[in-house]
């Protein structure tokens, strides 16, 4: 089966894919770059998606009979037969593996992936599909290469990678890893522990059954400990004025395009643009180096090892992410993400203080566990607090043009965060 015959049909499929990036342009026309065979019945496809002036390029794993084709991602028989060509070539298409494999082992989707599809083997390995595809270097493949080569004890081991190229520049088209079984996401038991204490308000964070400070801590102890991994895979240096002053201003270019759509945020622009600003103040000890680029709690899993870190493609809006950054991005990135855990049941709720106030010491506490964990093994983010203070606002602001585009419900969390932390509530 070529692309061809299923060409009319992809725009109005397309939309409706979880992992589809473009849903809020319509597709004016879908063109094939290129159509394989990898299996009996399992087709490989590469098609540019043009939408308004922007062309996107997307794999598709098409499954095949005499009687129509289907997303073969969803297919267990068919997405088995993927392991078993690593350590092969097809068409073009390289299969590299990293050690033996057990090929045996049947494919089930992730059903929580949204940019990406991912499957796992047996309880063995998982394989990350990437959906859109950007020329390489790929950012997550080299940081978990990096990562892997200095012994990290925060990541699941990489143990293979499908390459290809898009119109004759090399792209990534998976990454295999070891499978981290029973693991629990950090989102998961974040809001658990916000359920629990919002069950019963008249208690305070501290005493509630599912207390996370202790969890929060250890996870800001992994974090720190892959950003020294990471230092010592691929080396860091003082932050210049040039490198700070290129992260603030993507700040300010941030601030301009979601100010535009969301007019609710236009009366904190001044005080924001000034909170960036202050943060190119104070240079002292700053240190740009890899990070992980799109930290938050849905990223980290809790295993019977302690914590790891998943998913190093970066921010899903960026193509490609600066190569040197302040760790500071990471943390506040959890920082929000706690905020998040904290206030998201409120949504849709009458107004109530007690349960406001509740959540909101909460995420103190456990903003407070996490730095405090962090410093245990690095530097404190804290002595750093104004430059900390506009990786947190910045990821607010980009929170608040996911939330209008995506769940105008939430757009009331990210935005009174704003003012919260503006106003040193926080």
């Amino acid at each position: 089966m070529t692309v061809d015959h299923i060409l009319d049909a992809l725009p109005d499929w397309l939309p409706e894919q979880r992992w589809f990036g473009g849903k809020g342009a319509p597709i004016t026309k879908v063109r094939p770059l290129s159509s394989r065979e990898l299996a009996a019945g399992l087709t490989h496809t590469v098609i540019a998606v043009h939408q308004e002036e922007q062309v996107e390029h997307y794999q598709l794993l098409i499954g095949h009979d005499e009687t129509g084709w289907w997303d073969a991602t969803t297919d267990g028989d068919l997405s088995s037969r993927l392991l078993e060509l690593f350590g092969s070539t097809v068409d073009g298409v390289e299969f590299r593996a990293l050690s033996e494999l057990d090929t045996s082992l049947r494919a089930r989707p992730l059903t929580v992936e949204q940019s990406n599809t991912s499957l796992v083997f047996g309880t063995e390995y998982i394989l990350k599909l990437f959906r859109r595809l950007i020329v390489d270097p790929n950012q997550e493949l080299e940081l978990l290469t990096a990562l892997a080569s200095v012994n990290s004890q925060h990541i699941a081991t990489p143990l293979g990678s499908i390459h290809g190229e898009v119109d004759g520049q090399p792209v990534t088209l998976g990454l295999l890893q070891g499978f981290l079984a029973d693991s629990a996401d950090g989102w998961a038991m974040a809001t658990a522990s916000v359920r629990d204490l919002l069950a019963d308000p008249y208690l305070h964070a501290d005493a509630a059954g599912g207390d996370f400070a202790g969890e929060a801590e250890r996870l800001g102890q992994a974090v720190a400990a892959v950003h020294l991994d990471l230092e010592l895979a691929l080396g860091s240096e003082p932050a210049t004025p040039d490198q700070v002053n290129s992260w603030i201003q993507r700040m300010h270019r941030r601030l301009d395009a979601v100010v535009t759509v969301v007019p609710e945020l236009s009366e904190h622009e001044p005080e924001l643009r000034a909170a960036y600003d202050a943060a190119t103040d104070v240079l002292e000890g700053l240190t740009a180096q890899r990070i992980h680029g799109d930290l938050h709690l849905g990223q980290v899993l809790r295993t019977t090892g302690g914590w790891s870190l998943i998913d190093f493609e970066g921010e899903p809006a960026a193509d490609r992410p600066e190569l040197r950054e302040s760790p500071l991005r990471d943390v506040a990135g959890l920082l929000r993400s706690f905020d998040y855990a904290a206030h998201h049941l409120l949504i849709g709720e009458p107004d109530n203080d007690q349960l406001r106030n509740r959540a909101l010491e909460w995420a103190r506490r456990n903003r407070t566990a996490l730095c405090a964990g962090y410093a245990e093994v690095a530097t404190d983010p804290r002595q750093h607090a104004l430059l900390l203070r506009a990786f947190e606002l910045d990821k607010a602001v980009y929170e608040v043009g996911y939330e209008h585009a995506n769940r105008p419900e939430w757009l009331p969390v990210p935005l009174s965060s704003i003012s919260a932390i503006l106003g040193g509530e926080e």
